[in-house]
Formats: C-alpha cells, sequence, structure tokens
C-alpha cells in the first residue's frame, strides 16, 4: 500500500468541478469552524473563497504564531551539478538545451561551504540535476560526509530514489528530502516530462512512501505551480501531506510553493497563479494544519516575501544561486531559473528582524522531536 492507491480513488475533473462550485455561503460555514478538515480546505482555495482572503490571512497568522512563535527560519540551496538525463520543458537544466555542463568536485564544494558559513548558514539544502551516473547515492553520500560537520541540517533535492538508497544517505547525515510531484495531473506530466527517469509518474509519486519507510526526519512536497490547475493540484498535495501524516507519524512535513519563473528553454503557465491567489492557498494550509512548515524561495519578489512571512511561512531562503558553484566557484555558470528577490542574506535578515521575527538559523534539533 502506498499513496497511490489513495491517490487513485479519486478524479481530477471531479475535484474541479467541486472547487469551482462553491459559494460564499459554503465558504463562511467553513470559517466559522474551529478546526479545517481536507473537505473544507477544498472551499478555502475555491474562487468563492477569494472575499474571504483577509480573514484568512489574519486567522493564518494568529495560528502560525501561536505555533512557531516569532521566528522564521532561514536556509540555503547549493547546487552541486547541473547535470540531468531527464527532459522537462520548464527546467534549464534540461538534456535537450545545450548547455555547459558542471558537477563541483570536493575542492569546489568546501570552498562554496566555506563563504555560505560565513554568512552563518547551518542550513543547507543540496541540489542537483537528476543523473543518476554522475551524480548517483555514491556522489550524494560522499558530499553528505563531506560537508556534515560544517552543518546541523543538511537537505537534498535530487532524483527520486530507492528506499535502500535513502537509507544509506540517512546514515550519512541526511536530515530532509524534497520531492516535488510538479503536477499530480498524470497526463499533463508526461507531456512536460517526455523522457528519462522522471518520466515515471507512478515512481515519483511514491517517493515520499520510500522516504517514510527509510525513517528520514522530514520530507518536503508540493507542486509547480503554472503547469495545470493550481487549486487542483494543491488539493492533491494537501491530500498527500495527510496521508503521509498519518502513516509515517514520526516524520515532519514542509510544503513549498514554486511558481513558473523564466529559465533557458521557455514554457509559458497554462494556468496564471496571481500573487493574490498564492496569498489564499498559504493561509488555506495553515488554516488546514498548524504544525506543517510553509517554506518560501527566492522565486518570489521582493515586496511579496516582506509581506508573507507575516501571515504563515515558517522558512524562507535567501541569496540563492541555482546554478553550480554559483556563490564563490562558478557565479557566472547557467542557473536552473531566474530568482526574484536577488537581496544579500545581511538584507534579508534585517527585513526579517524589521518584521518583529527572530532569525532560525538551523532546522529543530532531532533529539527534541523523538
Amino acid at each position: 500500500m502506498s499513496f497511490k492507491n489513495t491517490f487513485n480513488t479519486y478524479d481530477w475533473d471531479t475535484l474541479e468541478k467541486e472547487i469551482y462550485g462553491y459559494t460564499t455561503i459554503n465558504v463562511r460555514e467553513v470559517l466559522d469552524k474551529e478546526t479545517i478538515n481536507l473537505e473544507d480546505f477544498k472551499v478555502l482555495i475555491s474562487p468563492a473563497a477569494e472575499p474571504f482572503i483577509e480573514e484568512m490571512a489574519q486567522r493564518s497568522a494568529a495560528i502560525t504564531k501561536k505555533r512557531f512563535g516569532n521566528t522564521m527560519q532561514m536556509y540555503i540551496p547549493m547546487y552541486l551539478s547541473n547535470e540531468c538525463q531527464n527532459i522537462c520543458t520548464y527546467c534549464g537544466f534540461s538534456l535537450t538545451n545545450k548547455i555547459p555542463r558542471k558537477t563541483l568536485n570536493d575542492s569546489e564544494i568546501l570552498k562554496e561551504v566555506s563563504l555560505l558559513k560565513s554568512k552563518g548558514y547551518d542550513h543547507i539544502l543540496l541540489v542537483t540535476g537528476e543523473a543518476n551516473k554522475t551524480v548517483g547515492v555514491a556522489y550524494l553520500k560522499h558530499a553528505i560526509e563531506l560537508i556534515r560537520e560544517h552543518f546541523s541540517n543538511i537537505s537534498i533535492e535530487v532524483q527520486p530514489l530507492n528506499q535502500d538508497e535513502y537509507k544509506q544517505l540517512i546514515d550519512a547525515g541526511l536530515y530532509a528530502v524534497l520531492v516535488y510531484q510538479e503536477t499530480y495531473h498524470k497526463a499533463t506530466y508526461k507531456i512536460h516530462h517526455p523522457k528519462g527517469k522522471k518520466s515515471n509518474f507512478d515512481y515519483r509519486l511514491d517517493t515520499a512512501d520510500r522516504l517514510g519507510k527509510a525513517g528520514i526526519h522530514k520530507i518536503g512536497i508540493g507542486a509547480l505551480f503554472g503547469l495545470e490547475d493550481w487549486r487542483v493540484d494543491s488539493f492533491y498535495t494537501a491530500l498527500h501531506l495527510k496521508y503521509l501524516q498519518k502513516k509515517y507519524w514520526k516524520t515532519k512535513y514542509s510544503i513549498s510553493f514554486p511558481r513558473l519563473r523564466p529559465h533557458q528553454g521557455e514554457v509559458q503557465p497554462k494556468v496564471e497563479m496571481t500573487d493574490s491567489d498564492l496569498v489564499q492557498l498559504i493561509c488555506a494550509y495553515r488554516l488546514l494544519d498548524e504544525d506543517v512548515e510553509l517554506s518560501m524561495s527566492t522565486r518570489e519578489s521582493e515586496k511579496f516575501r516582506d509581506n508573507i512571512i507575516q501571515l504563515g511561512i515558517t522558512s524562507i531562503s535567501a541569496e540563492s544561486k541555482t546554478n553550480p558553484g554559483g556563490y564563490a566557484v562558478d557565479p557566472q555558470s547557467l542557473e536552473q531559473f531566474e530568482i526574484s528577490d536577488e537581496r544579500n542574506t545581511e538584507e534579508i535578515q534585517q527585513m526579517i528582524k524589521s518584521k518583529g521575527y527572530e532569525v532560525v538559523w538551523k532546522d529543530w534539533d532531532i533529539t527534541y522531536s523523538k
């Protein structure tokens, strides 16, 4: 049994009709409740809920402050490689893009690490393209072992792996894995992933189950907004979250909110997600679950990030470079996608403090949560 069994009991078109069929009366009934379930979540992400965003935002902010206090975790991604064997229509690293490929060696990794540590980071996210032969388990395990003395928390965002492979990385010091389904619409998924291991929708869908069985401390999930209707994709993400929380209850969870950004090899969003839509979604997730961590990347603009951290977000990145060696080794190499908020770490730190929040440089210790 895996999430695929639960997933197969739902129909995309039926969900879409339900979400777009709700009225303001339905929304009022949900917001009058003390606790929100998955059926209520559908109502809160519907167009009918748009006039209630301010009320949702106030409630989301109160819940987040009660659960997490006035704290904001800061992390930074470090790209190890842009080599990739997949064809993905929306990604600068796609196999079809004729770009210089680079994978960092030990000295280059440590050079990047030295710079990031000088900025105060203690929570790092290692990112690669999906190339099993070049940046497979052996490479990832070695990279984790190489840098683990420098960071309290090491997370990865790489190709989906088998359960035993995840266990090897956990034993080496891995803390969390981020793996996004991109879209839960199976036919659309195939259009955007026509070739490579990533084209296997079911294998990717079951990745979080393999992580849970391997005993990972934290799993990050989400969808890439723009490939399909964000409302339906977000419901499937919430469904996935609730399934995982019930089955792998010792594991922590986070949700991210990536929107399509410019990159080498252009694809236009099928459905636009406005800033207002994203606020609505973030608040809906917080009303659904007071414990889930909600993360915001530098894909978003300065103005948006400055405001959203008060409404439900619990972790934020800064000064991100989406190219291998982008901080110290090779700043000019091709990025995976363009970032929007280009402020440096100190500027983001000062912004967070100006909002009345305390910056947290690492995730909470594993020993405190078991």
